[in-house]
């Protein structure tokens, strides 16, 4: 085929061709949804997921953030949680360190001393080896055998040992230390720097201490989840949310178990953006307005900036139920931007920025100088 063929024939070719390429302008590629397919689909009665579009205005704001703030205070937390008990009382797996002191007529001293003068008033110690708390609770002591020291103080052990003593020794005196505390104690789990068990004290630990002792979480407060095991009762809590010496901040019991876990919260932009990604919060809160910017806001060649979505599953307070729900912002509205300062991201939000409905021609006017840019050129040598 001769250059001057092509040249001649090119005007009813390019005719051709862009009446088919019109004709099939509704199967061009695109990266998402127009606003008017949005709200077409949101109205369709063909089975499929169903939701509610929601405009954002003042008073749709307002409501929403009463609604959150409202939902907040249901939220489990760990305040329910919180009782009195005691640290200080010896259980099974302790070990203790025992000493008796006698006066006169000695048990484990060797019997009656005697002095120039006749009776010794001196004391004379006896120390045992480290004894450990069996599962009943009890110490082998000798001469006196087992002995339940389990639930008790170490004060009040020490006067229950003294008193098996009386009648075979003149005038015990019994000391009774903790030296390995098990009974009393919390583990430390999950995302902590050093995970392990922490002994309890009459200072009376609490929640962010433990944590604190455990070399702090491993990753930030925001995107971790403290895992509160107490008595059968399991409760899930962002760290970020736990402020010292609150409610929340719980006293610690023996038995306590904290795991750390690492949870991340994202949100994910689709649409008419610079990149599809998926964006780390990494603070406490995010606002709309923030995750846009973050993003890089609509690109300006194919977006349509009154048609902003944010895909959410919302909760209706008191039901619990979720309700799938579309927010539409409209950026061509100054006030949008005020708006969207106070609205809240929410953990796995989608936003989706639509595709502006001039893009479909765009691309297609593209695709047509991409067949026939070649024969043009030829047209422009041939001639």
């Amino acid at each position: 085929m001769s250059l001057s063929f092509v040249g001649r024939r090119l005007p009813g070719l390019v005719g051709s061709m862009a009446m088919l390429l019109i004709a099939g302008c509704s199967t061009l590629p695109s990266n998402g949804p127009t606003a008017r397919a949005i709200v077409k689909h949101s109205k369709a009665s063909d089975g499929s997921v169903r939701f509610r579009i929601i405009d954002l205005d003042l008073h749709a704001v307002d409501s929403m953030n009463s609604a959150e703030r409202e939902r907040f205070t249901t939220l489990p937390a760990l305040a329910p949680l919180a009782i009195d008990q005691r640290v200080d009382l010896i259980g099974p797996g302790d070990v203790l360190t025992i000493s008796v002191y006698e006066v006169g007529v000695s048990l484990f001293g060797g019997g009656v001393r005697s002095a120039p003068g006749g009776f010794d008033p001196s004391a004379h110690g006896e120390s045992f080896p480290d004894t450990v708390v069996d599962a009943e609770g009890r110490v082998n002591l000798p001469y006196l055998g087992a002995i339940t020291v389990g639930g008790l103080t170490a004060d009040a052990a020490q006067k229950r040992i003294a008193a098996g003593l009386r009648g075979k020794s003149q005038d015990p005196r019994v000391l009774v230390a903790i030296k390995q505390n098990v009974a009393n104690t919390i583990y430390v789990s999950g995302a902590v720097n050093k995970p392990g068990r922490l002994a309890l004290t009459l200072g009376r630990e609490h929640l962010l201490d433990a944590i604190a002792s455990a070399g702090g979480s491993a990753s930030t407060s925001d995107d971790t989840i403290v895992r509160f095991v107490r008595g059968g009762r399991t409760v899930d809590q962002r760290l970020g949310t736990i402020r010292a010496s609150t409610q929340d901040d719980l006293i610690l019991i023996p038995g306590d178990r904290i795991e750390l876990i690492r949870r991340p919260r994202t949100y994910t932009v689709f649409g008419a953006v610079t990149r599809i990604s998926q964006v780390a919060f990494e603070t406490g809160e995010v606002s709309l307005a923030e995750a846009l910017a973050r993003a890089g806001g609509p690109n300006d060649a194919v977006a349509d900036p009154s048609a902003i979505f944010l895909f959410r599953y919302g909760v209706h307070v008191g039901t619990e139920t979720e309700e799938p729900v579309i927010y539409r912002l409209n950026l061509l509205r100054p006030e949008s931007y005020f708006l969207a300062q106070r609205f809240a991201m929410h953990d796995k939000d989608v936003l989706y920025i639509a595709n502006a409905r001039a893009n479909q021609p765009a691309k297609l006017f593209g695709i047509i100088n991409q067949l026939f840019a070649p024969f043009i050129t030829a047209r422009q040598i041939a001639n």
